[in-house]
């Protein structure tokens, strides 16, 4: 589905918007919660990827499709490997079979678990012989994803002995490694992280308890682009948000102000208000600890005539699709002048967007929901929209409320 947006009478925005759940949150607790059936959890994501991962958990199949979901094929790795009555072949999407998997499988084979390749060596499709871990202690480095090391500590409690995982170098991503760890200590599982040390105890059983996730930062992003292009006074309502988030993209907070977007929070829910106009000077910022939301700021630097340099990029290079390139692509056809190297995205200031141009999605949901706030500015052709159910269902639902027309084309 290709779809053409664009705003028929700019006004002040004042809008109320529910989001779901968060991903990262909700795909750690369905883990959990088939290892620690005492869990309930409320609001859980709506998003594709959760969908996919509570699929691949009940289904009793040995082969095992995740489809475009990355969170679930790393952590799904890891709670196979501990499932001693099953034997299953994990695999996804043509782009997820292209995606490396082979550090995280060489750690969890360190520990003791019979993983092997279908295929190409380092890359899924995986088979997967669950059986009993015994060894307590593995190194991985520091700098990879953080999702090979949650997926460990998602399943350390249940292992004999417990876990320590000894990170190699620079550690980036630590406050995806910080949510997992509350989320354990959430469930009285004993944790600590200290310099390049992470240790989680074994726990045999806890107490029955119902978990709410926070809604989803990422998501909220896109609401921060729209604040930041609209006009002074509009407000956007978010819920359900809370201030001491343990999702890192909750730096928006900070990063938005630079755009004249004030944060108020409420009891659950922030408000998001254009108070001023936007700062000129370039845009400077290390992302390595939310890169997710990089492909937002840079579209909204664009849209606002910012220059920004975007550093801590690396992991970018193995999501979806590449997205430093596909940024880089997309935002030259919009007229930018960019570039970008294997950790980093430089933007220069410009004046002018042209109008009705397609942007490729390339599979990819947060290519199609970063582009879409420059409907405030101009005519927008989005491919293949429908990639924003991967985390986001009702996106264009939203978009719709906020003002942004969309016509199937």
């Amino acid at each position: 589905m290709d779809i053409l947006l664009n705003v028929l009478v700019h006004k002040k925005i004042n809008e109320e918007i529910t989001i779901s759940g968060s991903k990262s949150e909700s795909n750690r607790l369905l883990i959990l919660q088939n290892l620690f059936p005492e869990i309930s959890i409320d609001n859980l994501s709506d998003s594709d990827d959760s969908i996919h991962m509570q699929h691949a958990l009940s289904t009793k199949e040995e082969l095992v499709d995740i489809g475009h979901a990355g969170t679930a094929m790393r952590f799904l790795t890891s709670y196979f490997a501990v499932k001693s009555d099953r034997e299953v072949v994990l695999t996804g999407s043509e782009r997820m079979q292209n995606r490396p998997i082979e550090i995280l499988v060489n750690a969890l084979k360190d520990l003791g678990a019979e993983i092997t390749y279908e295929d190409k060596v380092g890359y899924p499709p995986i088979r997967i012989k669950g059986g009993k871990i015994t060894t307590a202690k593995v190194q991985i480095n520091g700098n990879v994803s953080s999702q090979y090391i949650s997926s460990m500590l998602l399943i350390a409690s249940k292992l004999e002995n417990g876990l320590e995982i000894e990170l190699i170098g620079k550690i980036t991503s630590v406050p995806y490694i910080n949510m997992t760890l509350s989320l354990l200590n959430q469930l009285d599982i004993e944790t600590s992280f200290e310099g390049s040390f992470i240790k989680v105890l074994p726990k045999k059983s806890i107490k029955k308890q119902t978990v709410v996730v926070e809604s989803d930062w990422s998501s909220a992003s896109y609401f921060y682009s729209i604040i930041a292009s609209a006009e002074i006074g509009s407000e956007i309502k978010l819920s359900a948000y809370k201030k001491e988030s343990l999702q890192g993209d909750s730096c928006l907070v900070g990063i938005y102000q630079h755009f004249g977007v004030v944060t108020a929070f409420g009891q659950d829910f922030i408000t998001l208000k254009k108070e001023n106009s936007t700062k000129n000077e370039t845009l400077e910022i290390d992302l390595k600890n939310a890169p997710d939301i990089a492909q937002t700021i840079a579209v909204t630097c664009f849209s606002e005539g910012i220059a920004c340099n975007l550093s801590g990029l690396h992991t970018l290079k193995i999501k979806e699709t590449d997205r430093l390139e596909a940024l880089k692509e997309e935002l030259t056809n919009l007229g930018a002048s960019i570039s970008v190297t294997n950790e980093s995205l430089h933007l220069e200031k410009s004046s002018e967007i042209k109008e009705n141009i397609s942007i490729k999605t390339y599979n990819d949901h947060r290519m199609a929901m970063a582009f879409a706030p420059l409907a405030l500015r101009v005519p927008i052709i989005i491919l293949n929209a429908e990639v924003v159910t991967k985390s986001f269902q009702k996106f264009w639902i939203d978009m719709q409320q906020i003002g942004i027309i969309s016509k199937e084309l």
